[in-house]
């Protein structure tokens, strides 16, 4: 039974301890929802604001776990995931840069097991033998700041910061003060254009210099090498860029007129010799057993490495099997970053805080004496839930034999594995003589309702999270699902952040979604104008007002993540806006689904590839509640969500639903979903009469003789790949 089938539950941030493989389904979206929050608060700190408060080996563990999750629950993808975007928006200071190839991010693993899956699951993918070779560049993985550096003529035209992936910063003129970065290349067979990628980074003895000068100066000191790279790469004036000891690796690319080589290696050699540094440690891989001697050796030399690495990043060597896999998410199925170890360190719990989130789950945070972890301040901790407090485990067995968490316990903290930051152990010998087992709160800290753990009905094991029962009622909650609603990946409105959210709720400006977009029009009627209040002005309002009505059309999966139905994550919305199209299909729908769930409608939905019984129930339950229809039917007045454009219009399968049956013989199932998903159709799991083409391989059964039964286009595996072009 698939994963996604036997976990039913919910969890939130407590649950962060438990593997993935150990959560419920419930238990999984909440916390999916919890890691989507930290990494994207991470994201800004790192990409916008180059001041990151964990290091970047537990920034990329806390998203290996987003995606573990994600894997083993794909119907639980938020529209907010990790996994759909990389980095945070380009800063207001420079102009903005689109990337014609999106510069997208990768997957981590932190063991060799890890490598050996990472491997078997392309094989797979592939449906290739174990005896067929399968060749990888091995490289480290420089801790620096991502750059696009595109060619035009052979001289450097444009020079872009990752950004969030798709829109980046504009540095072209602090990257020419770049010593190692060619301002042009001769080179007769040098693509026209040729964007290079790589790694800006500063050496660790550049560092240790350039510290000494600004302490000599008073000015602020810079906390690691990928800070102080960041912060000179994106100075307004060029000259301090130039005055700062920036070096450069090159180890991909982006949008090219032809590529040199037809794999990984060969293009590697083809930019070492166009005058691009490469770094001297990438080594291509015959098989695993290399992979992991090279990780081991780079490992062992990583102390005496002048710039700070923090892993090895794994590609498919050929090209042709690179285009083969594709992409997921936000990184690509044929590359992999194998990370090193993090660090621990000692520190005092003061306090152990409870914070209610919008689903009503109390999460206890542990509230730490400031400690650095690996260069980064650690001030704060999670303590994912009342079992982990007391020592015990998903499953009743003792995790700390002997050892609760107490406030005033010694503790060790660590940035890696499962949660970041996470306490992982209790100093006994340490512990404070008047200290007490901490008793965790069976009443809502927001409002004083019971907060319970439910016992799941099918599992009939007790839900990990407590969980206030005050619903509607709860501060807490009401105010949480509005700052969701204005959150980065659902309305974004600018100036209209958490903090805002909270007073203008305490106000009792905005008190749900549709106030937000009537504000303008209450303020005007008011004797207590928004522009008279304490830290705001004319100016401020005037932003906030405009920042609102650019919102009054929004893509259409933003608007269904916005709305918070349980389980629906970013690319659940995605792929129901994909599915339904308009706003008007899909409301017609919900509230056919919500007046009959045994009707053809809720079969519809069911059926969606990536969509599952237990989403569908939660978007029912949602739609059949009057009071959420009621507001997204008032939201809808002052609300536009605009349709999605295809991924690609051009292909013969565009907007078109598919259903693979039976055995395909020339790709895999995978393989055969992502390219139908990759030029622009719908995949479906079952047929209906909105189903457009049936591929039919050996062992076809019921769902071939629905396809007759709905009159609907039924083609061999042959006659679908020479449709989509790849016979």
């Amino acid at each position: 039974m698939s994963a996604k089938k036997k976990n039913e539950g919910t969890s939130g941030d407590e649950l962060a301890r438990l593997a993935p493989e150990d959560l419920t389904e419930d238990q999984a979206a909440e916390e999916l929802k919890r890691l989507a929050e930290e990494i994207a608060r991470n994201d800004s700190l790192y990409y916008q604001e180059d001041a990151p408060e964990i290091s970047d080996a537990a920034y990329d563990e806390l998203r290996l776990r987003n995606e573990a999750i994600e894997a083993l629950f794909p119907q639980l993808v938020r529209s907010d995931s990790p996994s759909l975007r990389v980095g945070a928006a380009p800063s207001a200071a420079f102009s903005k840069v689109r990337h014609t190839v999106p510069m997208l991010s990768l997957s981590n693993v932190f063991d060799d097991e890890g490598v050996a899956e990472f491997v078997a699951r392309i094989r797979r993918f592939l449906n290739l033998d174990e005896d067929r070779p399968l060749e990888f560049t091995a490289e480290p993985k420089i801790d620096g700041l991502s750059i696009s550096l595109t060619y035009r003529d052979g001289k450097l035209h444009q020079a872009a910061t990752r950004g969030d992936g798709y829109e980046g910063e504009d540095v072209t003129a602090n990257v020419r003060t770049v010593s190692d970065i060619p301002q042009t290349v001769d080179a007769e067979d040098f693509p026209d254009p040729f964007e290079v990628r790589g790694e800006i980074y500063m050496s660790k003895s550049a560092f240790r210099k350039l510290n000494e000068e600004q302490e000599k100066k008073g000015d602020r000191l810079f906390a690691n090498p990928r800070n102080a790279a960041a912060g000179s790469l994106r100075q307004l004036d060029s000259k301090v860029t130039a005055s700062r000891p920036l070096a450069f690796f090159a180890y991909a690319w982006g949008e090219v007129a032809s590529l040199p080589a037809d794999t990984q290696w060969g293009v590697y050699e083809a930019m070492k010799r166009w005058g691009f540094p490469v770094n001297p440690l990438m080594r291509l891989a015959e098989d695993l057993e290399a992979m992991l001697a090279t990780y081991h050796h780079v490992e062992g030399e990583r102390a005496d490495l002048d710039y700070d690495i923090d892993g090895i990043v794994y590609k498919v060597d050929s090209l042709a099997l690179q285009e083969r896999l594709g992409f997921v998410s936000r990184s690509p199925r044929w590359a992999v970053a194998q990370k090193f170890p993090a660090e621990q360190a000692t520190t005092i719990l003061r306090e152990i805080d409870i914070q209610v989130g919008r689903t009503g789950a109390l999460t206890p945070v542990a509230k730490l004496e400031p400690v650095t972890v690996g260069g980064v301040v650690v001030q704060n901790a999670t303590l994912h839930n009342e079992d982990y407090i007391a020592g015990i485990g998903a499953k009743g067995e003792k995790i700390r034999e002997g050892r609760d968490i107490r406030e005033g316990d010694t503790i060790i903290v660590q940035r890696a594995g499962d949660v970041i930051p996470q306490v992982v152990d209790v100093v006994l010998a340490k512990r404070p003589k008047d200290s007490k087992p901490y008793n965790f709160p069976t009443a809502c800290p927001a409002c004083g309702s019971h907060a319970v753990r439910e016992v799941n009905e099918k599992t009939g094991k007790r839900d990990a999270v407590r969980r206030c029962t005050g619903g509607l009622i709860c501060p807490a909650q009401r105010v949480e699902r509005l700052k969701h609603f204005v959150s980065r990946n659902a309305f974004d409105i600018e100036g209209l952040g958490e903090k805002n959210i909270q007073t203008f709720y305490d106000q009792g400006l905005i008190q749900s979604p549709p106030d937000i977009f009537t504000l303008r029009q209450r303020n005007e009627r008011s004797q207590t104008k928004l522009q008279d209040r304490e830290g705001w002005g004319e100016t401020s309002v005037a932003n906030l007002f405009e920042a609102i009505d650019e919102r009054r059309k929004i893509p259409l999966d933003r608007f269904i993540f916005a709305l918070g139905i349980r389980h629906v994550g970013e690319i659940t919305a995605r792929l129901l806006a994909r599915s339904y199209g308009d706003i008007d299909s899909f409301m017609t729908a919900m509230k056919e689904i919500a007046a009959d769930k045994e009707g053809e409608a809720f079969a519809e939905l069911d059926n969606i590839e990536g969509i599952g019984t237990t989403v569908a129930d939660a978007i029912t339950e949602f739609f059949a509640e009057p009071h959420n229809v009621e507001v997204v039917e008032e939201l809808l007045k002052y609300v536009e969500p605009q349709a999605l454009e295809q991924r690609d219009t051009s292909s013969p399968i565009a907007g078109k639903r598919v259903v693979f049956t039976g055995s395909l013989e020339q790709m895999t199932r995978s393989e055969a979903k992502a390219t139908a998903e990759r030029l622009g159709a719908k995949v479906s799991g079952s047929v209906s009469k909105n189903t457009d083409i049936v591929v039919a391989g050996p062992g076809a059964g019921s769902k071939l003789k629905d396809a007759e039964k709905f009159g609907v286009d039924v083609l061999s595996e042959d006659d679908w790949l020479k449709l989509i072009g790849s016979a």
